[in-house]
């Protein structure tokens, strides 16, 4: 969860996909100001690596010796082709673009269904779903294409395999529904409430956007709780400041994608836990790097904000 969950446009994650419900947007939005907040996210974090890594070895730390979770990789094993490796990945991204622009095409604004039995259609807003529909066929197309290429490889331990990838999924989707449900607790709390109105008083579109966003994720642990709140509670209000500062949406969906993955890394929040379970890693031995990088990310809103107001560029 660094520059690829919010930051990088086209990205997957469901942090850049929420926004796009709200401000009829799409994953590729404000791709400069994206870049630019990748870029900062990108070296700003390598700078904290390498001078953590540097600490680590003067002081004598090697790799470990009390390992946990760590990968069995057979001797004999064959790997492909570098770039047959990468080629789901950029699958994906060029398709997501691709589908991004194609299913408007496709369906045009509005898209009406009609079912036997069915006494009124069910008519669907094209533009709150784009994102969401283009990343789910890009995302297949890109399990399709590994299962083509490795079928071979795979084909022996593909049930096996299978048993891992739902187990993990189902542990990343409990730990983050937990979440969304504190969360969801949390904004019904008359606190909440006080909270957020006095969150309305930044005079500033965008600074008050990145704050109530990044709080809220922090309140409720969760990026994609603390954003979905904040925008289901506040998108109205941040639709109508930016109108009348002549911001586009994208910046305000870049911003909240952004600023969701800030302040949310608490220790209990889903993905801290989850990654601390897939490495086998403790809060003590790991969280305390996990935080500093996304402080970083953090940091990184505010520059983009600031890319906005001096330059202009989308």
């Amino acid at each position: 969860f660094s520059f690829t969950m919010d930051a990088l446009p086209g990205t997957p994650q469901i942090q850049n996909i929420i926004p796009s419900t709200f401000f009829d947007t799409t994953a590729w939005a404000a791709p400069w100001l994206g870049l630019i907040g990748t870029l900062f996210v990108f070296c700003t974090g390598m700078l904290y690596l390498q001078r953590q890594r540097n600490k680590a070895q003067r002081a004598g730390e090697g790799y470990g010796t009390d390992l946990r979770n760590e990968p069995e990789t057979a001797a004999d094993l064959k790997l492909p082709n570098p770039l047959l490796a990468l080629s789901p990945l950029l699958l994906v991204g060029v398709m997501n673009l691709l589908f991004t622009h194609w299913i408007p095409d496709w369906y045009g604004k509005t898209h009406s269904l009609s079912l036997p039995g069915m006494s009124v259609p069910v008519q669907t807003d094209i533009a709150k779903l784009t994102a969401i529909w283009a990343v789910e066929a890009a995302l297949l197309l890109g399990i399709l294409l590994v299962l083509v290429a490795g079928f071979g490889a795979i084909k022996s331990r593909l049930a096996e395999g299978s048993k891992a990838a739902v187990s993990g999924a189902l542990l990343a989707a409990m730990n983050t529904a937990s979440e969304y449900g504190f969360g969801a607790v949390i904004a019904s709390l008359p606190g909440f409430l006080v909270l957020a109105d006095a969150l309305r008083a930044i005079p500033n579109p965008l600074v008050n956007e990145a704050i109530t966003v990044t709080l809220l994720a922090g309140i409720t642990g969760s990026a994609s709780g603390g954003m979905s709140i904040a925008l289901a509670a506040m998108s109205d209000s941040f639709i109508a400041a930016a109108n009348a500062a002549n911001i586009p949406l994208e910046v305000l969906h870049r911003v909240a994608a952004m600023a969701s993955g800030g302040m949310d890394t608490l220790p209990h929040n889903g993905a801290v836990i989850t990654l601390l379970a897939v490495t086998g890693l403790t809060h003590r031995e790991a969280y305390k790097d996990i935080f500093g990088i996304t402080l970083i990310k953090t940091l990184a809103v505010f520059v983009v904000i600031a890319t906005f107001y001096a330059t202009g560029i989308v």
